[in-house]
């Protein structure tokens, strides 16, 4: 496990005394690793569709349960208890290593439950970011962004290189949540780490908090990354906070300074203090349509764009125009190209085509089958962001 050296711990913690200015409110950006990100929400196609639901996945279990149930909580010492709960800065060196010591116990124990998540999703790439285990069952949280649509095949990995299969459940776009449940028999019967849970309810700005995660991919020789923070504000959709966050970190936990796990890596801004996280309440909030399957919403300011026009009616999916410079335009797709699949989906008219292309997240790289003059073809798009979304 890879820790912030001690001696910038401390020059941090002791300069902290003012709360950075929080950044503007402006559309951020998904911290997945990869070739490309996405968030398709469509339904599975059927060779990577999920069997009937099992119990567990069609919500009998419970995101619920004290702090004590799971892996990571610490209880502080008495000395740090209101400065924990006030988000205060420590009054004196003993105060301070006492708080260093706090997160130190949180870091390791995080680390045991941070996965690596990898999704092989679209032909033209795949998706990598982070997921973090929260039942003994194996359910895993992760941004929406990372866990792309229901019913896709995934690898997890943990710190110390073993790797599972998995597959995604549903996901709740709008503020970018979303769920994976590793795939029962492949621990020997025995429960998996999972964090403890907290919640995002009583938050507030100035508290301290725990970042993991996987920042540039896993990585066997460096370990689980930790970062130590302060909350800068509570948004209704997202925590802010100052824990630097990059490409590979999407999906990861951030903890409290009890070790309880209050919200999940989403996005990052224009500046390193702008990173936001999904709140963990969200997860209980939809909990059962997460377990379910269902997949809803947009992110704010990612809703996609390809660039085309055609008849709703048409019992193919005729391109009747192409916008300049769209993402479509760029790819080469003409007037009269009949779109034949986009992705994993089969396109059957323009609105099956409108439909895939709103379950895409912007950025994400597909493979679009279309045929061209009696002849088929095949052209990579970048789906866009429709700048109208903000």
């Amino acid at each position: 496990m890879y820790l912030i050296p001690r001696r910038w711990l401390l020059a941090a913690l002791l300069i902290a005394s003012p709360l950075p200015a929080v950044p503007p409110a402006v559309a951020q950006s998904p911290t997945d690793q990869a070739a490309s990100s996405a968030n398709v929400v469509a339904e599975p196609s059927p060779a990577d569709a999920p069997a009937e639901p099992t119990a567990a996945a069609s919500g009998s279990a419970s995101l619920t349960g004290s702090a004590s149930d799971g892996l990571t909580y610490v209880q502080p010492p008495e000395r740090l208890v209101g400065l924990i709960r006030q988000g205060k800065v420590p009054s004196d060196l003993e105060e301070l290593l006492a708080l260093e010591q706090q997160q130190k116990k949180i870091a390791e124990l995080a680390a045991e439950c941070t996965v690596n998540v990898q999704i092989n999703g679209h032909e033209a790439g795949n998706t990598q970011g982070c997921g973090v285990v929260i039942t003994p069952d194996g359910f895993v949280l992760t941004a929406a962004h990372v866990a792309e649509r229901p019913g896709l095949r995934v690898r997890l990995t943990f710190a110390d290189g073993r790797t599972y299969a998995g597959r995604t459940l549903g996901m709740n776009r709008e503020v970018d949540a979303g769920l994976i449940r590793i795939e029962p028999g492949q621990n020997d019967g025995r429960p998996w780490p999972h964090a403890s849970l907290g919640s995002s309810e009583d938050l507030r700005p100035g508290m301290w908090c725990v970042a993991t995660g996987h920042p540039g991919g896993y990585d066997l020789d460096r370990g689980v990354v930790t970062r130590v923070g302060r909350i800068l504000s509570i948004r209704p959709g997202s925590i802010v906070t100052d824990c630097a966050l990059i490409g590979g970190d999407s999906g990861g936990p951030l903890f409290d300074m009890q070790g309880r796990l209050i919200a999940v890596h989403s996005r990052i801004g224009n500046d390193v203090a702008d990173n936001l996280h999904v709140p963990v309440d969200h997860y209980s909030d939809s909990w059962d349509d997460l377990c379910a399957g269902k997949a809803w919403g947009f992110l704010p300011g990612f809703r996609p764009v390809l660039g085309v026009r055609g008849a709703p009616d048409s019992e193919l999916a005729i391109i009747d125009s192409v916008h300049r410079r769209s993402p479509a335009d760029q790819a080469g797709i003409q007037a009269g190209d009949i779109i034949e699949r986009f992705g994993q989906d089969a396109i059957t008219d323009f609105q099956s085509l409108k439909d895939a292309v709103d379950q895409t997240m912007p950025g994400k790289r597909v493979v679009i089958r279309l045929r061209r003059d009696g002849q088929v073809k095949r052209v990579i798009v970048e789906i866009g962001r429709d700048p109208r979304s903000d």
